[in-house]
């Protein structure tokens, strides 16, 4: 009893070693705990066959049953696979009960059973063992129903006798790899020796204990076993097979294109803090919600600036101005940068300008008409400066605008000599207008002579008429 109780405690620290249930992983177990023998089935077989005998009084543990109290059988045990395991288990018992058939006793039950005290027999028992575990079959992680069948040897007083067995087991798995284990061995024996005139040991035997699973190795101690751990090396999660989730995101690592900050499935595990689709590392305003064109910012007033970077963010502008509007200080819809006439309204087909009226022509060219020059010369007379001011005024009006000063005579004299009066007069108005503030690009001067009469120059009115300058937009 003393070696057992040293083996027991050994056992115990072996089994501390142990941290998974029993399977390719855990292959190995070790089962302790008590035993005990019922020899109901060994009474004599005259009177009664062998299930009147076994189940009469199956569970008469007080009268029937052989125990000690003490730890008083070890099973060590590896699983070879497919839910089979192989197994040896040690046993001890002190037998102070056993039944037998004797009708004359007078403690005989109804049947003829009796039981005899045959002087506290030690009774050792090793036996080998293969288990067959249903617990995979039936598809349960705590209940593990098995069969037993195996052969051994038992040591019964003074006779030794070889056992065929038999039985059925429970092991309740109160955690990963702790179990409480039941189990019942039919154990037959084909020695015909007699021990104190009583029949050879055919027996049952019964066990009660505590089992542990170990074996498993899981390098990395993430309790996934190295078998099925695909990341052997580096802590991880059960539902990555043993593969770490860093972020914890729910995405393992290796799929995770940002395994050190927690993200989204959809973005392969890459955050997107304010929720406009586009992920923090390509979002230039990753906290406030914005368009993939603006690359993840806002543009409140819609005018193609992002608001970071708009100067005006809530009126639309010009991206070339900051996001904000250009200035229009004549209000006519045409930026100053544009208007070639800022300062004066006009329209957007005319640059910002306005635009000159027939109204406006007619009268330049009425003033023209009176424009008088000294006989034969290109100068003017002294009562036609009024005039000349008058037609700077109007073409100020139209800073934008161009025109052509036209010069024509009657028909006296000489074509050549009315050609280059003629040139000469129109030049004049041009330096006149040019002189008095009229930008020269926008003035052209030509003389026709006397080639383009509008009256007759058969009177002293005609020719008067044809005698003239005149004013003529250039579109």
């Amino acid at each position: 009893m003393k070696h057992l109780n040293k083996f027991f405690t050994a056992a115990l620290l072996f089994a501390g070693l142990s941290s998974q249930a029993q399977d390719s992983n855990n292959p190995w177990a070790i089962s302790f705990g008590a035993n005990a023998v019922d020899t109901r089935v060994s009474a004599s077989r005259d009177g009664l066959n062998f299930l009147q005998k076994t189940f009469s009084q199956p569970f008469d543990v007080k009268d029937n049953w052989n125990f000690i109290p003490s730890v008083s059988y070890l099973n060590v045990s590896k699983y070879v696979g497919d839910g089979f395991s192989f197994g040896v288990t040690g046993s001890i018992n002190r037998i102070d009960k056993f039944v037998v058939f004797d009708p004359t006793a007078a403690n005989a039950d109804s049947r003829g059973m009796s039981v005899v005290n045959p002087g506290n027999l030690s009774y050792y028992g090793v036996d080998a063992v293969i288990k067959y575990s249903f617990m995979e079959m039936i598809g349960t992680k705590w209940f593990d129903p098995s069969l037993n069948i195996g052969g051994g040897y038992t040591f019964f007083g003074d006779a030794s006798a070889g056992t065929v067995n038999g039985g059925l087991g429970f092991t309740f798995w109160a955690t990963e790899n702790i179990g409480l284990q039941l189990q019942s061995t039919y154990k037959h024996s084909f020695d015909d020796n007699r021990v104190a005139n009583l029949d050879v040991p055919t027996h049952f035997q019964h066990f009660a204990g505590l089992t542990f699973k170990f074996g498993a190795k899981d390098t990395d101690g993430d309790g996934v076993y190295d078998k099925e751990d695909a990341c052997i090396d580096v802590p991880g999660l059960a539902e990555f097979k043993g593969c770490p989730d860093t972020d914890k995101d729910g995405i393992e690592d290796s799929a995770d294109a940002c395994p050190e900050v927690a993200g989204l499935a959809e973005f392969n595990g890459c955050p997107d803090a304010d929720g406009d689709g586009i992920i923090d590392s390509e979002d230039a305003c990753p906290e406030v919600k914005g368009t993939k064109i603006m690359k993840g910012c806002p543009d409140a007033d819609g005018d193609g600036v992002a608001d970071n970077d708009d100067k005006c963010p809530t009126v639309a502008g010009a991206r070339d101005n900051a996001g904000c509007p250009w200035p229009d200080t004549d209000g006519d819809g045409v930026a100053d940068k544009d208007d070639k006439c800022p300062t004066v309204a006009g329209s957007v087909a005319n640059n910002g300008c306005p635009e000159v009226s027939d109204d406006a022509i007619k009268k330049l060219n009425d003033y023209a008409k009176t424009i008088l020059f000294n006989s034969g010369k290109s100068t003017f007379q002294k009562q036609t400066m009024p005039v000349l001011q008058a037609i700077t005024a109007i073409l100020k009006e139209y800073p934008a605008s161009k025109f052509s000063i036209e010069g024509h005579t009657d028909s006296d004299g000489s074509d050549a000599t009315n050609l280059k009066l003629s040139k000469d007069r129109a030049a004049a108005v041009k330096n006149y207008l040019v002189e008095n503030g009229i930008d020269a690009s926008r003035l052209t001067s030509e003389g026709f002579g006397e080639s383009m009469p509008i009256d007759t120059n058969k009177t002293a009115k005609g020719k008067a008429n044809n005698r003239r300058v005149e004013v003529k937009l250039v579109k």
